[in-house]
């Protein structure tokens, strides 16, 4: 498997597949959704291609397993990646280059990786004539990098019986090391997921000419708003899977915990402490602006987009905040709505993750933690199932992990690949 995972990953990397967002901006799903699919069908599976648009082509097939009255365990990657701009990158980012130990390129660690190991340890256990202990339904979706409707969310809706007797999934992102100590790596397991706001902001004005005198320009208006938000810190609210992290990364090292002001100790918590920063409060970030059609016409409309990642519950008190934030006179319309998703760390699978962790690194403890992004497990929530981010990998503990999600130079451990395959070969045995 470990030789194989290297090569699935590397070609999966060689096949573009940027989403920009818009709806025929990435051809390259339907062929990274022919070479899953051929993959799968070499070693005598069914599959289901559906495609909802023109190339928004996603895989799905179910791999029986000894037990069929036992709910199915749904295993999800998305194909998709972001865009990469070549000239900021050390390698071309779909080269699939090998270089110092890595494998490097745009979607190895979000997520082709894991989508190399799911048909690593499937092709094996086909070939080997090993079942799983239940169903297993392998799921490969286009567009989660834009929130999925062409993807995750249209499967759920138009295609649900793919998902009959699915219980329990896991996918992105966990399962992923820090390291405390040689004797001590932390897993955490994601259990809790931060709602996905994508906002438009407008303001209006009287347009004019620019060389005029003029109070009432849409321009100025949104650009104040768009400052006030872009400055704010909303109010620290830790949920209980937050609280449960920092509880127990405090104690082991030894940290002072201040309920109060948990940002303190966050600091404290080295490459990951962006991440974890990012969990105990709504934040809102401007990330696109329009205005104007002419340097010298003052337009009478100007708007701007707000990338919000809300608290699972949080989604309508985080609204009025905003509302308030901005003023009345600034419209704010929804671009894309998913509240955040919370489940307990508790459970069989849960068990199941935490020994095959430590199977492979004895050193291993699992934690719960929350995601401050948003993956297709909100889609598969939505239809009764519950879910688990659980890729895993044992990372270098120098490793920034957090800045290589949409970031140059984005790259895997070549023995993290590895590990995470032999990992998630012990946890399908006895998941």
């Amino acid at each position: 498997m470990n030789d194989e995972v290297l090569e699935l990953c590397r070609d999966l990397l060689r096949i573009d597949t940027t989403n920009t967002g818009d709806l025929d901006s990435s051809a390259g799903e339907r062929v990274a959704a022919e070479y899953v699919a051929g993959k799968l069908t070499e070693v005598g599976l069914q599959v289901e291609i559906r495609e909802s648009a023109p190339g928004r082509t996603s895989v799905v097939s179910r791999f029986e397993g000894t037990d069929p009255s036992r709910g199915a365990l749904l295993l999800h990657g998305h194909l998709d990646v972001v865009p990469a701009q070549a000239d900021e990158w050390s390698v071309p980012p779909f080269a699939g280059e090998i270089r110092d130990g890595y494998l490097w390129g745009r979607g190895a660690i979000d997520m082709k990786d894991f989508d190399a190991m799911l048909l690593a340890v499937v092709r094996d256990w086909r070939r080997r004539g090993v079942r799983p202990p239940r169903d297993l339904v392998l799921c490969f979706t286009a567009d989660e990098e834009a929130g999925g409707d062409y993807g995750a969310w249209y499967l759920a809706r138009e295609h649900r019986d793919l998902f009959d007797g699915c219980t329990e999934a896991i996918g992105e992102v966990g399962g992923f090391s820090y390291t405390i100590s040689e004797q001590l790596r932390l897993y955490p397991i994601h259990t809790a997921e931060k709602g996905v706001d994508w906002l438009r902001l407008s303001t209006r004005g009287r347009p004019g000419h620019g060389s005029m005198i003029h109070d009432d320009n849409a321009v100025t208006a949104l650009a104040e708003a768009v400052a006030r938000v872009g400055r704010h810190r909303f109010p620290v609210e830790v949920s209980p899977t937050v609280r449960s992290f920092l509880e127990r990364l405090a104690g082991l090292l030894g940290i002072d915990l201040d309920p109060a002001d948990p940002e303190l100790a966050i600091a404290k918590l080295g490459p990951i402490s962006n991440m974890v920063a990012a969990t105990i409060r709504n934040t809102a970030n401007p990330t696109r602006l329009a205005a104007g059609y002419k340097d010298n016409v003052i337009p009478s409309r100007a708007s701007a987009t707000i990338d919000c990642r809300t608290l699972p519950g949080h989604t309508d008190s985080f609204l009025a905040q905003l509302q308030e934030l901005v003023g009345p006179e600034v419209e704010i319309e929804y671009i894309q709505r998913q509240p955040g998703i919370e489940t307990g760390f508790d459970g069989p699978l849960v068990e199941a993750m935490g020994a095959a962790l430590r199977e492979v690194d004895p050193a291993a403890q699992t934690v719960p933690y929350m995601l401050s992004a948003g993956t297709d497990a909100k889609a598969f929530t939505g239809i009764g199932i519950r879910c688990f981010g659980f890729t895993p990998l044992r990372l270098p503990p120098d490793l920034n992990f957090a800045a290589l999600f949409h970031g140059i130079d984005e790259r895997v451990p070549i023995e993290g690949l590895e590990f995470g395959v032999r990992v998630l070969d012990r946890f399908l045995s006895r998941c």
